[in-house]
């Protein structure tokens, strides 16, 4: 059985980071899906098996039909639109049939089903990465190749054992689609919807001059998209392919974090008045507003387009008016002064800036795009290139995907070889064995290995007292099979992990009585093969990063904030000379950024998967990874900045300006992740580079005197970019405070 993400750990983890008091009963909750889900498995694998044991009476094609239904019924489990289900059910089919003819022609040789169990275990648990669908397949498709290669056949056995494979692929799929469907769960979107619009309202306020109402706004649309983020990380996997629509809603989750730290300031009260371009400032935050409910109301279901045309309109005309109206400003103002004045304008850019994300990605999480929007990021299947690009972020040892995946590969690859070199009497309980405990530590391991033992012992005591009952009598175990389905496929879903896996030995121990009687000796037999695979499992966790959860949390924190330092050094360079010499370089850095944005989400979700979260600081590991995120999103503002057109300042001091305080904000980045991965103290806040902040206004002030609007505009955006790096300086103490409250609780 495989172990679900631990649903109570993250209530209570939620809980914690918001300093809230819940009590969540003991026992058991009913969970209705959970048990129609259930109860249709306890339905028709029975009916299946039946089927097959008793009209068709081939061996192979029974055992592969029960086995098969059991794979589809209860281990896979996709969501979504009915046609996006049913697409992943076929692939499923297709790639099971596949695996079982790969496994019959390697189970005639020890050597050859060690290496290949080895391959294609770190392909399917890999390929987890694409998507939700694949991750959720992952056992499922691993479960046909595990009892095809196990089970010694010649090449003659391939068709009955297709035929049971296919069998249980059309009734299953069938009745899956048709009895009691899922239906598709939006709950992400319906989160993303709330933030959107909660933040929609906080403008709204700011718009109408109305503090009170602001700051009762502010904290609505702080929870709202608190409550967006703790959705988000608590679904079993990131809700993201390698493109389209899931990318989109994963996309939304961080964007909307972005815009609410510029719509709500940290003290939470309302930012000051338009300074210059009053009248355009007013229609972009209108604008924006408009955007934000009309992709809400998308997102919900409606049939709302956010009008981003109306968003870029007004977001020209506030360029367009700052260049006209700075001329205006008097030449004795000092530098203060100045950048008040500067100060509304610059986060209405930013503000309109982030709007036109969360837009375009609202159409595109619901299936649509602006014309403005990349092709690629429309097409809602992984095509090749972005599976690749994929697949490279995650080849690395910073991974969990990819740690995860060698270490599975390496259990069931350990498994097979020891189960057919010792001869046991039913090898592929062996490798059951080492699937059903692959976590990601050896601590996790042998935790669930606990956990394993005590619910095998529980069903193996059922299971054989039930056999001693009533002994080899068919009918009595016709009658208990479904009953043992139900319970098999409902315990691990809504009591624990132990509970499913007792379910489960009941299982096969009526199962295997059908199939071939022999009373409590199959009970015995499951024991002594399931504890040879747990042995592996402890053991291959203990050789394969023995540090834990924990640590890979701190080593993706640490590599996420030295990838965006490095993001933000090369924006600023990219604006600073137009964008023109360094494509290359900031594209690199961007994908470098985002991988590694993707990979400490991974990394959290893995935490929180863990059997012993309640000792991690949900509240500062949260603020820590919407810190990262803080600065990579800088660093695309910046560079969608140059993007937009702002030709590089002629003088060479102008462009440089900049340089020395984005090299510093990238090495305190680079030097902060490097303490949190040690766990050492935090580096103090950098000392800016003043100097280079009066000469980006000096450049601004000599490009208005000259009357030259393209420099203008040019040293607007410096001006823009050296507060954005002021705003990420001053984010370093909170930082820094984070970090040591994350190092006073470790968990490895």
């Amino acid at each position: 059985m495989i172990d679900p993400v631990p649903n109570r750990r993250i209530c209570m983890a939620i809980a914690h980071r918001h300093r809230i008091h819940i009590s969540i009963p003991e026992g058991p909750v009913l969970d209705r899906a959970a048990l129609k889900s259930a109860a249709r498995a306890a339905i028709v694998m029975p009916a299946v098996f039946a089927f097959a044991d008793n009209v068709i009476a081939q061996p192979q094609t029974t055992i592969f039909s029960a086995f098969g239904s059991f794979a589809v019924l209860v281990l896979a489990d996709f969501s979504g639109p009915w046609r996006s289900r049913l697409a992943a059910y076929l692939a499923l089919a297709a790639t099971g049939a596949v695996l079982i003819s790969l496994g019959t022609l390697c189970s005639q040789s020890t050597v050859v089903a060690t290496v290949v169990m080895g391959l294609v275990g770190f392909a399917v648990l890999f390929a987890g990465v694409i998507n939700g669908y694949t991750a959720s397949g992952g056992f499922a498709a691993l479960l046909t190749f595990i009892i095809s290669v196990n089970i010694p056949a010649p090449l003659s056995a391939v068709p009955d054992r297709l035929a049971g494979w296919g069998l249980a692929c059309a009734v299953a799929i069938t009745a899956v689609m048709l009895v009691w469907p899922a239906r598709p769960r939006a709950e992400l979107r319906h989160a993303a919807a709330r933030a959107s619009a909660g933040l929609a309202d906080v403008l709204e306020a700011e718009l109408a001059r109305e503090p009170s109402r602001f700051r009762e706004r502010a904290a609505a649309a702080r929870d709202a998209v608190a409550s967006l983020r703790d959705r988000f990380l608590a679904t079993p996997n990131r809700p993201t392919g390698a493109s389209g629509s899931t990318e989109a809603l994963a996309f939304l989750v961080d964007e909307l974090d972005w815009l609410r730290s510029l719509v709500v300031p940290p003290t939470g009260e309302m930012p000051d008045g338009p300074g210059l371009c009053r009248a355009e400032n007013q229609e972009a935050i209108a604008a924006a507003i408009a955007v934000l409910r009309a992709g809400a109301a998308r997102l919900e279901g409606g049939d709302d387009r956010p009008d981003l045309a109306r968003l870029e309109r007004a977001r020209d005309a506030v360029v367009e008016a700052l260049v006209a109206e700075v001329r205006d400003l008097p030449a004795d103002a000092d530098d203060s002064a100045l950048l008040d004045e500067l100060e509304p304008a610059v986060r209405t850019r930013e503000l309109t800036y982030a709007v036109w994300e969360i837009g375009a990605n609202a159409l595109l999480a619901t299936g649509s795009a602006p014309p403005e929007v990349d092709q690629a990021r429309r097409i809602g299947t992984s095509r090749p290139r972005a599976v690749g690009r994929l697949a490279a972020e995650h080849a690395r040892l910073r991974s969990v995907w990819f740690r995860n995946s060698v270490r599975g590969a390496a259990a069931l690859a350990a498994s097979v070889f020891v189960a057919q070199q010792t001869s046991v009497q039913r090898s592929f309980w062996v490798v059951l064995g080492t699937l059903s405990v692959l976590r990601s530590n050896a601590l996790g391991t042998a935790s669930t290995i606990v956990s394993a033992i005590a619910g095998t012992a529980v069903g193996l005591v059922v299971g054989v007292g039930f056999v001693l009952a009533i002994g080899t009598h068919q009918s009595a175990l016709w009658v208990a099979l479904p009953f043992a389905v139900l319970l098999a496929a409902y315990a691990p879903r809504a009591i624990s992990f132990a509970a499913g896996q007792a379910g489960f030995t009941v299982v096969l121990v009526i199962l295997f009585n059908l199939i071939q009687p022999v009373g409590w000796k199959v009970g015995l037999v499951r024991v002594e093969d399931v504890a040879i695979g747990f042995a592996i499992s402890l053991v291959v966790g203990l050789l394969f990063w023995p540090r834990g959860a924990g640590s890979l949390l701190r080593a993706a924190l640490a590599d996420a904030f030295t990838r965006s330092g490095e993001y933000v050094d090369a924006a600023v360079r990219g604006l600073a000379d137009g964008g023109g010499s360094t494509p290359a370089a900031v594209a690199r850095a961007r994908r470098a950024a985002r991988g590694a944005a993707a990979r400490l989400d991974d990394a959290f979700r893995q935490v929180l998967a863990e059997r012993r979260i309640e000792q991690l600081d949900i509240q500062s590991a949260g603020a820590l990874m919407a810190g990262a995120t803080r600065v990579r999103l800088t660093a695309y503002s910046l560079l969608t900045m140059a993007g937009a057109g702002s030709a590089a300042p002629n003088d060479q001091a102008c462009a440089g300006a900049l340089d020395r305080e984005a090299e510093a904000v990238r090495s305190w980045y680079t030097a902060f992740g490097d303490a949190l991965a040690r766990s050492a103290p935090a580096p103090p806040p950098h000392r800016r580079d003043d100097d280079g902040a009066r000469r980006v206004v000096r450049c601004l002030r000599e490009a208005v005197a000259d009357g030259d609007e393209e420099r203008i505009r040019a040293s607007l955006a410096l001006v823009l970019a050296s507060q954005q790096l002021a705003q990420l300086q001053g984010l370093e103490p909170a930082l820094a405070r984070h970090a040591a409250e994350l190092a006073q609780n470790p968990v490895d």
